[in-house]
């Protein structure tokens, strides 16, 4: 981006419009500005969870997550800028398959819940999937480079097996293990193992 803001209240949003990277200006309810904004909710919430105890691997990792997300933001802004590459999504690939080896296979579904590290995993994967949603809904009337949406995509899937990560980390002393669902079909199972 070659403007810099040295202004923040410019003033010139109070006719519901902003401005884009490529200075035209679109409505505030634009579905580009909409897709902008979930992907910067989500950042935001990525600088929420790393405010919090975190094993230093998963720290590395969202710190790069979020210089990357500012990159597809940034995108977002600058319609027909590429700026997020496929390696991006490559590397969360290959992060989903390494933190993922070593956690027990689901058997039943889990609550976002556990730890406060875990739980806000938790948010910032809803938020993720947000995000993704406004994404593939602009690129229904827009095109846009496909890793985006590929991107947030397994960013969601890697932020649910970061809550698993989180909870076994047990940091705050509150967690150990996931949160499991009590589902009927679990209650029976238990009760015929009795």
């Amino acid at each position: 981006m070659a403007n810099r803001l040295s202004q923040i209240a410019t003033r010139t949003g109070d006719d519901g419009t902003t401005g884009l990277g490529d200075n035209s200006r679109v409505p505030k309810n634009h579905l580009r500005v909409m897709a902008m904004g979930d992907v910067d909710e989500l950042n935001s919430n990525i600088g929420v969870l790393l405010a919090e105890p975190l094993p230093d691997e998963v720290r590395e990792l969202l710190i790069t997550i979020q210089h990357e997300l500012f990159n597809l933001g940034g995108e977002l802004c600058m319609p027909g800028y590429e700026l997020l590459k496929l390696d991006a999504v490559l590397r969360l690939d290959e992060a989903l398959a390494h933190f993922n080896a070593n956690l027990p296979r689901l058997k039943e579904f889990i609550l976002p819940a556990g730890t406060r590290s875990a739980a806000i995993a938790h948010v910032c994967r809803t938020v993720a999937r947000r995000a993704e949603r406004a994404v593939v809904t602009l690129n229904a009337s827009e095109p846009i480079n496909d890793a985006l949406r590929h991107y947030l995509n397994r960013l969601s899937d890697l932020l649910f097996v970061l809550a698993r990560v989180l909870n076994r980390a047990n940091l705050d002393g509150l967690g150990g293990d996931d949160v499991y669902w009590h589902s009927e079909r679990l209650k029976r199972q238990d009760a015929d193992e009795s």
